[in-house]
């Protein structure tokens, strides 16, 4: 018949009565009583003693027992309608009777126990059930005494084992919240009486007692979390409840707020180990040698008056916990009875009991939970008592032992991490630590237990945080967390041995706690900058407080503080440690100490600092300086003694420093202690003499006692004797004495301090301070995923978990270690980028590159095959890219090893062959070659060839892929199956590092990493050398040279931020090649590139960018002949794209410079002419910048004999042309605002006609007749079409001398000096620019008369027309010339005479006016005299002159005439 879990499988009862069950089964119930009646009785007649025949008049009456049993079947059926009314002791009382009866043999009393434990598991007693209590108190008592006659060893286990089947059923029963404190006490005593007596029995019987006596704990401790805290104080009147039924749904509401009253119980117990068993020894199952006497007897026989004994009679609750969690304890200290030594094994003896304890108390705390922490008697026990044994286990040399031991103590953090600061503290440095660092002589085993609970604790979200808030950032504790960090950093490290499973276990709390410090970064914001944590003024640095340790708010900066403090409190231990008065210096040029010296803050300074020489101390205080007096009885003062025992309080004094060996210093220390002692504790002791001399009195017991070298040692009387008639004159009493003298003997008070080893072992006497301390010490700090103190420790943490990961990664073959330590790596990468930690993750960069193998020495082929075979360098390589993608943002010098792998990958031909491309390349659409085959990957730099041709279709970024083609069809050996799969494979891992996105993407990367990245590349393509060959390493150079485009181009916005160094780059390599090559066609394109691009969105740097292109100019005359055609083709494109940005003339003339050349180079010039045409025609893009500029560009096509007449007759029409934007820009000037803006415009629009009709002049020049004659033409539309335009008369006499005289001079002189076949028709040519002369002069005689110098001009003109007139052509004159030169100067004539500018001014006669143009023309033609003034018109001419009173003007000038002569 199997038992029902009280939680689960009695949940079909809950909501109907028991009786219920009973009626609709029409005495179901009876029969089952009846039943269990008759299994006993027939087992019980089975024994001679109760089978004999009685006859009714027979003397012997039948036996009490087996009366009871049919005196209960007689009545059982007479109850089937009215069970819920029947007590159930009635019918259980027979059944009971058998179990405590010793005349019964164990198969009789196993059945009854058989009924017992059927009548409970059918849960026929439930809380509602009359006089349940009553009935469950008589099973325990009667059980808990059971009584048998032993037959054999094997009926003994039987009943051992229903007993224990019994007890654990009373206790699920759900009815057991009934059941007293005492009576729970009794079940599990005699539970762990039936363990200890198991001992000598089967193996079955050992784990059903063992297993019993956990559950048993388990279901008691269960009920913790649902005890009100208010019932604690029972002693004081309080009282404590438990809910009606225990984990089990209320069948009535009402029924749930029904409440039993519990009490308290103490913790002291007398009385001996009970038997189970009378009728053989072996059933007693005592326990052998010592643990008879130290075993602690569970609630037996207590004082009522003193421990509140009424409580255990009431229902179970806190106090039965108490007293068996107290008892649990208490197992453990067996080790204190077996005479260890401190630094001995602890666990000399058999390991099953403390094992089986520990055991206990873990279930315990487990069920318990923080629930524990609301109840302070069990806190105590946890606090000191458990806490210090857990200290000792922790040593065991046992790993079973230690690993339970770290089980209990992982569940202690978790649930009552708050109540335990220094407990924790002390085990994690003195145990744990100490242990996984080979200390204490421990075993391989314990090392990795211990490594084992170090990674679990690592796991826990904000264990390291907590550490780190409140141990690390404590002044008065160790630093745990960088202890920890330290730690498993070094032995993660694989020190001349093999890579081994602890290295791993470390390897992974590293990674556990970068992991969380990774996971948090996503919850929340990282913290912002701290500020300065300078101390501006002196404030004693132990009384800093929280004003909230529960607020982050004000916790976390209190921490920084503290953390602060302790770094400066720690240089000024180091300091104190050498030079006592050079380190109080220090800490007060730190301010943790006031500028004027304070004996009491040198006592606090010397109490609370952690790391001092505590030998130093102690001389420092011992010393007989007045000053080191007052800081002495300070520090005796920083002291709380109240409530402690003399040996106590000289421990904790002790503990802080080393006692002198002078014995001046020891009594003035003495003296210290004992004034502050008896201040504090004045009961006993008379006054502070008596105190000094007892003093004195324990440490002479404490040297005598445990000093190996003092053979007679003193006894107790000994001890009580010598301090005789001490206090004041009377005696201590005996049992003070006696008590002190014991706790010396048991306890020595160790004044040698531990040397070099940072964990001290705990002592009792340590122990006892350390619990003193943790009254004082400050709250444990709660962290609920808190980022704000993880960059403190990363910055702690990053630089050996780099370090020791690296090492682990390159030592391990095995993939999922190696994943591990990837995610670890990208873990760090992503906290450093949070906190800009650039050197950190700089660091890891390196780090990482060097495991890609792709920096190997090795041919092509080789490095191929290895990096695709090698996991490890795959990994690694997609760990890299992966960082340079997801924080390139804050990669400073890591860029460089980076681009060292990139260019590796390119030398092995595995990168996609336009890994530069950028998402602008839409305007140049791939060429036919680079449609028609795959873009997968490049090809090696091996097969580049050393100098290109310059191609028609050249591209810009894509050329590259166009060498790898042409260089594919060069014959090539054919790969192996074998090399084929390894460049796939490893294109597959190339193509999953995504290495374009870190340049196409580059636009999002902060400035300075940009930066670095910019240069990092420049410094990989290395310096270009001199010379015609193409440079070594030049695929490399051009490779480098594409990605930096590629990253400009894509930076736009921070161009300043690049072109610096981008353009000082390209320079170099422009001005250092000497032939065509692919380098140099890469920078020149790319520049020009960066050009097109940047113009339309950077009109300020316009300038900046065209200047740069007069590299483009300073290109070797092989180089540029090569590229001229693409370059102008980029050029026109720039043009037409960008002209309306293009404002300066800085910019215009790099843009006609380049164009200019253009005009003589036969692929060229198209390109250039066309640009030409698109700024010049019908001045589209003409401005008074670029004016002048496009002129003498147009000057230079209209010369070129490069392509047709038809260009130049062109380029002279624009030129022409543009004298229209010369009218526009004057009529605009009219309306300028201010006469000094307007006249230095004018001044500027007539310097640009005259740059102008200079240039056509040039023009005019020409060998061929249509050029010539069409730009004489030309020029004379400029001279006569620009009325509209103001230009000032010495303008003009400037454009005869510079132009029309200079013009007919040259053409006089080609056509007498030059052959006819260079020249064609001079004569056509001359009587153009003769008619131009005349018709320009005609136009401007009216103005040009009224100056000067007219007479000058107007004998220039005479004498080109004189000098025409002489000019042969093949030896004779020319007839048209003769006839054309004298009609235009008679015309001339006719005009000046008109207007009466030639007249006769002087009938003397002389050197004037009139007679040298007579002379002249007479040299011409001389009848043209008679012709312009026939007749006597002549002579009426000079009457008039003579009437009027003209005058001639001197030097041959004439004057203006007057108005009416003029008229």
């Amino acid at each position: 018949m199997g038992c029902l879990n009280r939680q689960s499988g009695v949940n079909s009862f809950v909501g109907e009565p028991k009786d219920s069950f009973m009626i609709s089964s029409r005495g179901a119930l009876a029969c089952m009583v009846n039943s269990e009646i008759g299994a006993v009785l027939a087992v019980m007649r089975r024994n001679v003693r109760w089978g004999v025949r009685y006859s009714t008049d027979d003397d012997q009456l039948e036996p009490s027992l087996i009366q009871t049993f049919k005196e209960l079947r007689k009545k059982i059926f007479s109850w089937q309608h009215k069970w819920h009314t029947i007590s159930p002791v009635v019918y259980l009382q027979p059944f009971l009777d058998v179990i405590k009866s010793d005349e019964t043999g164990a198969p009789i009393t196993g059945v009854a126990l058989s009924s017992i434990y059927k009548i409970l598991t059918l849960e026929i007693l439930d809380i509602n059930t009359v006089n349940v209590a009553d009935a469950l108190h008589l099973i325990v008592d009667a059980v808990t005494s059971c009584r048998f006659e032993v037959t054999d060893p094997a009926s003994e286990e039987v009943v051992l084992m229903k007993i224990l089947q019994v007890l654990l059923a009373c206790m699920k029963n759900k009815a057991s919240v009934k059941l007293s404190n005492q009576h729970v006490c009794n079940i599990v005593n005699t539970c762990f009486r039936i363990v200890h007596q198991a001992s000598s029995k089967g193996e079955l019987l050992q784990r059903i007692a063992r297993h019993t006596m956990h559950e048993l704990i388990r279901c008691i401790f269960s009920h913790l979390p649902e005890i009100d805290n208010t019932g604690y104080v029972l002693a004081q009147g309080g009282r404590l409840y438990v809910n009606n039924e225990v984990g089990v749904p209320d069948a009535d509401p009402a029924s749930g707020s029904k409440q039993q009253e519990n009490g308290h119980v103490s913790s002291e117990y007398d009385g001996q180990m009970p038997s189970v068993g009378v009728a053989s020894t072996v059933s007693t199952g005592t326990l052998v040698g010592k643990m008879d006497e130290n075993i602690i007897e569970v609630g037996q026989a207590m004082d009522a008056a003193q421990n509140g004994g009424h409580a255990m009679m009431e229902p179970y609750g806190l106090p039965c916990m108490v007293e068996i969690f107290h008892f649990l304890c208490s197992l453990l200290n067996v080790a204190e009875q077996t005479e260890i030594g401190p630094r001995s094994n602890p666990i000399a003896y058999d390991e099953d009991v403390p094992l089986f304890a520990l055991g206990l108390i873990n279930s315990a705390i487990e069920l318990g939970g923080s629930s524990i922490g609301h109840h302070p008697k069990l806190l105590a026990l946890i606090q000191d008592e458990l806490s210090y044994n857990l200290m000792q286990f922790g040593l065991s040399m046992s790993p079973l032992i230690l690993s339970t031991v770290c089980s209990i103590v992982l569940n202690l953090y978790h649930h009552l991490r708050a109540k335990l600061k220094l407990q924790l503290e002390a085990f994690f440095s003195c145990v744990l630590l100490r242990i996984a660092q080979s200390k204490h002589g421990a075993l391989y085993q314990q090392q990795e237990v211990a490594m084992e609970t170090l990674v679990d604790l690592c796991r826990q979200q904000m264990f390291m945080t907590e550490m780190y808030a409140n141990f690390d950032c404590d002044i008065s504790c160790s630093n745990v967390f960088e202890d920890l960090a330290n730690l498993l950093s070094k032995s993660a490290f694989p020190v001349n041995s093999p890579l081994s499973a602890m290295h791993i276990l470390a390897l992974d709390g590293l990674i556990a706690m970068v992991q969380g410090m990774a996971e948090r970064i996503g919850n929340e914001s990282p913290a912002s900058e701290q500020a300065s944590l300078d101390l501006e003024e002196y404030k004693p640095f132990w009384t800093v407080k929280c004003e909230n340790y529960g607020d982050p708010s004000h916790w976390v900066p209190f921490v920084h503080k503290m953390k602060y403090i302790k770094k400066r409190l720690m240089n000024g231990s180091d300091h104190f440690n050498r030079d006592p008065k050079k380190g109080l210096e220090f800490l007060q040029g730190m301010r943790l100490l006031p500028d004027k010296l304070d004996p009491r803050s040198v006592a606090c300074f010397i109490r609370y600092t952690t790391g001092l020489d505590k030998n130093l101390i102690g001389d420092f205080l011992g010393n007989h300086d007045e000053f080191c007096v007052q800081v002495l009885h300070e520090f005796a003062g920083t002291f709380d003694f109240q409530d402690m025992t003399l040996d106590t309080a000289l421990r904790v004094f002790l503990e802080t420093f080393r006692l002198p060996g002078e014995s001046q210093k020891i009594q003035r220390v003495l003296e210290a202690f004992a004034g502050r002692y008896h201040e504090q504790s004045p009961n006993i002791l008379a006054n502070k003499d008596a105190a000094l001399l007892l003093s004195y009195s324990l440490i002479l017991l404490n040297t005598d006692q445990h000093n190996v070298q003092v053979k007679k040692k003193m006894t107790e009387e000994d001890f009580i004797r010598n301090n005789r008639q001490i206090n004041g004159g009377n005696d201590l009493p005996r049992e003070y004495l006696s008590e002190l003298y014991h706790s010396i003997v048991k306890n020595e008070i160790r004044m040698t301090p531990e040397q070099g080893a940072g964990f001290p072992l705990m002592t009792p006497s340590h122990w006892i301070g350390l619990m003193h301390k943790s009254k004082q010490a400050t709250p444990f700090i709660i962290c609920d995923s808190n980022v704000q103190l993880d960059y403190d420790m990363f910055v702690i943490l990053s630089g050996p978990t780099i370090a020791a990961m690296s090492v682990v990664f390159d030592h391990v073959e095995q993939e999922d270690i190696l994943q591990t330590c990837i995610d670890g790596f990208l873990a760090i990468a992503k906290i450093s980028a949070c906190y800009h930690l650039n050197d950190v993750l700089d660091d890891l960069v390196v780090s990482l590159c060097k495991f890609t193998t792709l920096l190997l020495p090795l041919s092509v082929e080789e490095s191929v095959l290895a990096f695709a075979d090698d996991t490890k360098a795959r990994m690694a390589t997609i760990t890299v890219f992966t960082i340079a993608n997801r924080y390139g943002d804050h990669i400073r010098s890591g860029w460089k090893n980076i681009l060292d792998c990139i260019l590796s990958l390119h030398k092995l031909g595995l990168l996609p062959s336009r890994l530069a491309s950028d998402a602008a390349d839409d305007f140049e659409p791939p060429s036919e070659l680079e449609r028609g085959r795959p873009a997968t990957s490049s090809t090696p730099a091996s097969h580049t060839p050393t100098m290109t041709i310059p191609r028609k279709s050249s591209g810009l970024m894509g050329r590259f892929s166009q060498f790898l083609y042409y260089d594919a069809e060069e014959p090539t050996p054919q790969p192996t199956a074998e090399e084929l799969a390894a460049h796939q494979h490893a294109l597959q891992t190339i193509q999953n590092c995504h290495i374009d996105s870190i340049f196409t993407e580059s636009k999002f990367l902060q400035s300075e990493s940009l930066l670095q990245l910019a240069q990092a590349l420049i410094l990989a393509a290395g310096q270009p050398n001199k010379g015609n060959n193409f440079p070594e390493g030049g695929d490399t150079m051009v490779f480098c040279l594409e990605l930096l485009i590629a990253i400009t181009l894509n930076n736009r916005d921070r161009i300043m931020l690049l072109w610096q160094g981008v353009y000082e780059h390209i320079s170099n390599i422009v001005q250092s090649t000497a032939m065509p090559c692919a380098l140099v066609e890469k920078a020149v394109f790319g520049l020009l590139r960066i050009c097109q691009r940047l113009l339309p969105y950077k009109e300020n740097l316009t300038d900046e960018l065209l200047k740069s292109l007069q590299l483009v100019l300073k290109l070797d005359a092989r180089v540029a002949d090569a590229y001229c055609e693409h370059i102008t083709q980029e050029v026109m494109r720039l043009v037409k794209a960008n002209a309306m940005q293009i404002r300066s003339q800085i910019g215009w003339r790099t843009i006609t410079s380049l164009l200019s050349i253009t005009a003589r180079h036969p692929e060229a010039s198209e390109a250039g002419f066309e640009t030409l045409v698109f700024i010049m025609s019908d001045g589209a893009h003409l401005l008074p910048a670029n004016y002048v500029l496009c002129v003498n560009a147009a000057r230079q096509f209209a010369e070129s004999r490069v392509g047709h007449v038809h260009r130049s007759i062109r380029s002279l029409d624009l030129m022409a042309g543009s004298v229209v934007c010369l009218v526009n820009w004057s009529c605009k000037t009219k309306e300028a605002v201010g006469e000094e803006a307007a006249a230095k415009m004018y001044q500027d629009i007539g310097e640009m006609w005259l740059r102008l009709v200079q240039g056509l002049r040039k023009v005019c020049l020409d060998q061929r007749e249509e050029v010539r004659n069409h730009a004489v033409l030309l020029l004379q539309r400029c001279l006569t079409g620009v009325e509209r335009i103001r230009l000032p008369n010495e303008l003009w006499l400037q454009c005869f001398d510079l132009v029309i005289f200079t013009l007919l001079d040259d053409l006089i002189k080609i056509a007498q000096e030059s052959s006819p076949k260079d020249y064609r028709n001079m004569e056509g040519t001359l009587a153009l620019s003769v008619k131009l002369l005349s018709k320009v002069f005609l136009q401007l005689v009216q103005d040009l008369s009224q100056l000067t110098s007219f007479c000058k001009l107007w004998l220039g003109v005479l004498n080109r027309m004189e000098r025409l007139m002489k000019v042969k052509f093949r030896g004779k004159r020319s007839e048209k010339i003769h006839e054309l030169v004298p009609e235009l100067l008679k015309n001339t004539l006719l005009v000046m005479k008109t207007r009466g500018i030639l007249v006769q001014r002087d009938a003397v006669g002389g050197d004037s006016f009139w007679q040298l143009t007579w002379l002249h023309v007479n040299n011409i033609s001389p009848s043209l005299q008679l012709e312009v003034f026939p007749g006597n018109e002549l002579e009426q001419l000079q009457d008039k002159h003579i009437i009027t009173g003209g005058s001639p003007v001197p030097d041959g000038n004439l004057l203006s005439p007057s108005s009416e002569t003029t008229a």
